[in-house]
């Protein structure tokens, strides 16, 4: 079958699967900029020369997920389907490649992104978005470990996949740690919202990882250090964007069906100061 070329922009945190074991929902964009979302795709379970990064083109086979009513959403055509890693966008030029394909269909209008969402006849579930103005970047505690009974059915599967007892398995297959925090942007929009929307990008939990080891297991710290990182950092230094997503349980009927599913901050474009003399 025809191979359908991606160029990967937002890779979620892992979450646990009964059936896959563990999932990541995957999203990016096709050759002609419009958006798409790959799911499922057991990430840390694909062959390590099929696990693609952020800014890389890969090919895959894809049909419509039938069991995803929303619009862009593809699934592998089948779960064992290989993945062509092509090439990657650098950071080259000011992110100038990078802007060309992102910032084609910028959206400002919060309420007109939702209205889009709950119509189905248009049914829009990503986007890119630029917040007018960002309020605060915060943090909430929320359950630190993962659904008991999900954990033993992955630590099952996987025993009997491997021919080892239950805590033999445990002890080789590493189930991917639960973030015990969930972090959020306060912002304003063009049409004078004000919203908080969850980020759940795979970027802001391996942060936040990295910053709980520089800060000696301190977990306060370790979270005002990914403040800094996303409130001071990507506003001051950079142009910031929200790449959005509707869940799929909410997309019908929340207030507002998206979180933030990851940032993209170019460098700030320098404009050289010029002086201009006028000579009668």
């Amino acid at each position: 079958m025809a191979l359908t070329k991606v160029l990967i922009s937002v890779k979620t945190y892992p979450t646990l699967s009964e059936k896959y074991d563990e999932l990541v929902c995957t999203a990016g964009f096709l050759e002609d900029g419009s958006w798409i979302r790959i799911y499922p795709i057991p990430f840390r379970k694909l062959k390590f020369d099929s696990r693609y990064h952020k800014w890389q083109w890969i090919e895959i086979d894809l049909i419509k997920n039938t069991k995803d009513f929303r619009k862009e959403s593809y699934r592998p055509f089948s779960i064992d389907s290989e993945i062509n890693i092509l090439d990657s966008i650098s950071r080259k030029g000011n992110w100038a490649e990078r802007r060309n394909i992102v910032l084609k269909n910028v959206r400002y209008n919060m309420q007109e992104l939702i209205d889009e969402a709950q119509n189905p006849d248009i049914g829009t579930s990503l986007a890119v978005f630029k917040p007018k103005k960002i309020v605060n970047f915060i943090w909430k505690s929320c359950q630190r470990e993962w659904d008991s009974k999900k954990l033993a059915t992955v630590y099952a599967h996987q025993s009997q996949m491997t021919l080892f007892d239950v805590n033999e398995t445990k002890r080789i297959f590493k189930i991917v740690r639960k973030l015990p925090y969930e972090f959020s942007y306060v912002f304003e929009t063009e049409d004078g919202k004000k919203c908080t929307l969850m980020i759940e990008d795979w970027e802001i939990g391996e942060l936040y990882w990295r910053c709980l080891r520089t800060s000696n297991g301190n977990e306060i710290e370790a979270c005002k250090k990914v403040k800094e990182k996303y409130l001071e950092t990507f506003t001051s230094k950079n142009d910031l964007y929200f790449f959005l997503g509707t869940t799929k349980k909410f997309h019908n009927w929340s207030t507002n069906p998206f979180i933030i599913i990851g940032a993209f901050y170019p460098p700030l474009e320098k404009v050289d100061a010029q002086l201009h003399f006028d000579f009668d």
